[in-house]
């Protein structure tokens, strides 16, 4: 008589963003063939966040900044989903797929890494005509758009229109707003270089605003200072104690009274973590949720979170938690993986302790502004610098940033709309970013 082999145990990683790609990897490197490792996430890809800002300026291909999670997870099996509710008495987790249909997938240890979702702050007007940052749809429909916006103003016509068209307000100066307000900068003006007809006396204009006191408010005065110089040398707006008060369609009022005209309103003010987390109905801090140092869910041991899902205890800081940035997830997703398979019974569980190994901001040639280890850098060498963490923090893809790099240097942009504004809009309130037809299917140009 045959005795039935155990099944595996099965470990279901939710989303695919920095911690829950580095948590699938881990555990498909340690626990292979002593379980089972599912991955749920709504694409077929990892997407490396910091380089988005190039690929909206045409930097970078879009593929650049994809990592296929087929192609680099060989022991993980991938299901195409997003996460719609988590029964944790039930050990399952009920999703929806890319066409609409309904799955449940059950396990017996659950790593959360549903990230973030931009951050939608009650201004009027802002839902209906901002475009959000946090998706390769969104870099790709803003290249398209600003291409767009500077050859419609080329064609000429009335000039408080291509006034208009050629403003651009980006609203946020953390991160992701400095870099897409550098990056969008230096492509406009290269965009201007094409039009042979481009009128003598009209300039593009960036505006990067913000209710801080400075750009960069999160990290050290002197990369703050850096990234504000090279912004203003660039010919960006930089007002900080300033935000948005209302967005309409022919542009937006600011709080301290000015009336802008433009047809972009960029929106990069930040991220909330993902309305799942909300739902689960556990106690969360800062909308996080609160786990132990060894990113375990209090009362729930086979249920581990990590990334912006979660408020990590900060070790180096008591009392505080760690910040909501790609550097601590990558490192939060491998201390869960390791985690998991201690509860599995192969390894000692651990406390995630981190070092600070500085930041980099990447402005735009050979322009950035880096602390590595805490020494501070600006101009070309702080440029090396962060391309050679980039390509060293890329899971995949090496080879292929560093030569569209190499050729951006020595040949002209390729200025081309890809036909996503004729007819597609990417919304800003929408909890996963996604290509949808703009009201009445027109194009809100």
């Amino acid at each position: 008589m045959t005795t039935p082999s155990r099944r595996r145990p099965r470990v279901l990683v939710v989303g695919a963003g920095f911690a829950g790609y580095q948590a699938a990897r881990t555990l498909s490197r340690t626990l292979r063939g002593r379980a089972e490792t599912v991955l749920l996430n709504p694409t077929d890809y990892f997407l490396y966040l910091p380089l988005l800002p190039q690929v909206a300026a045409g930097v970078l291909e879009p593929r650049r900044v994809t990592v296929s999670l087929p192609g680099t997870l060989r022991h993980v099996r991938l299901v195409l989903g997003q996460a719609d509710r988590v029964d944790l008495d039930g050990r399952a987790v009920h999703y929806l797929d890319p066409e609409g249909g309904e799955g449940t997938l059950t396990y017996d240890r659950l790593v959360l890494a549903v990230g973030s979702v931009s951050k939608l702050l009650p201004i009027p007007g802002v839902a209906e005509h901002a475009t959000g940052f946090r998706g390769l749809p969104e870099a790709l429909y803003l290249r398209d758009h600003i291409t767009r916006q500077i050859e419609l103003a080329a064609a000429g016509g009335d000039p408080a229109a291509c006034l208009a068209r050629c403003t651009f307000v980006v609203v946020g100066a953390g991160y992701t707003g400095t870099e897409v307000a550098a990056h969008g900068k230096m492509f406009t003006d290269a965009l201007v270089r094409e039009q042979h007809a481009w009128p003598a006396d009209l300039t593009p204009r960036w505006l990067l605003l913000d209710v801080a006191p400075r750009v960069l408010p999160g990290l050290d005065e002197r990369l703050s200072a850096t990234a504000d110089r090279v912004l203003r040398d660039r010919g960006v707006e930089v007002r900080t104690g300033t935000s948005v008060k209302e967005s309409t369609a022919d542009g937006v009022q600011l709080d301290d009274g000015e009336f802008v005209r433009t047809r972009s309103l960029i929106w990069c003010v930040g991220v909330r973590p993902d309305p799942l987390v909300a739902a689960l109905g556990l106690p969360v801090e800062r909308g996080r949720l609160v786990v132990t140092p060894e990113l375990a869910v209090p009362g729930h041991p086979d249920v581990f979170a990590c990334g912006d899902a979660a408020a990590v205890p900060d070790l180096a800081r008591p009392g505080e938690v760690t910040p909501m940035t790609a550097q601590h997830a990558h490192r939060q997703g491998r201390v869960a993986a390791r985690n998991v398979a201690a509860s599995l019974g192969h390894g000692q569980a651990v406390p995630y302790r981190h070092g600070d190994l500085g930041f980099a901001v990447d402005l735009g040639g050979v322009k950035a502004a880096a602390n590595p280890l805490g020494v501070p850098l600006s101009g070309p060498v702080a440029g090396a610098v962060t391309r050679g963490y980039h390509l060293a923090a890329m899971p995949g893809n090496r080879i292929r940033v560093a030569a569209d790099w190499l050729l951006d240097a020595a040949l002209p942009r390729q200025a081309v709309q890809l036909g996503l504004v004729r007819s597609w809009q990417v919304p800003l309130d929408t909890d996963t970013p996604e290509l949808v037809h703009a009201p009445g299917g027109r194009p809100k140009e």
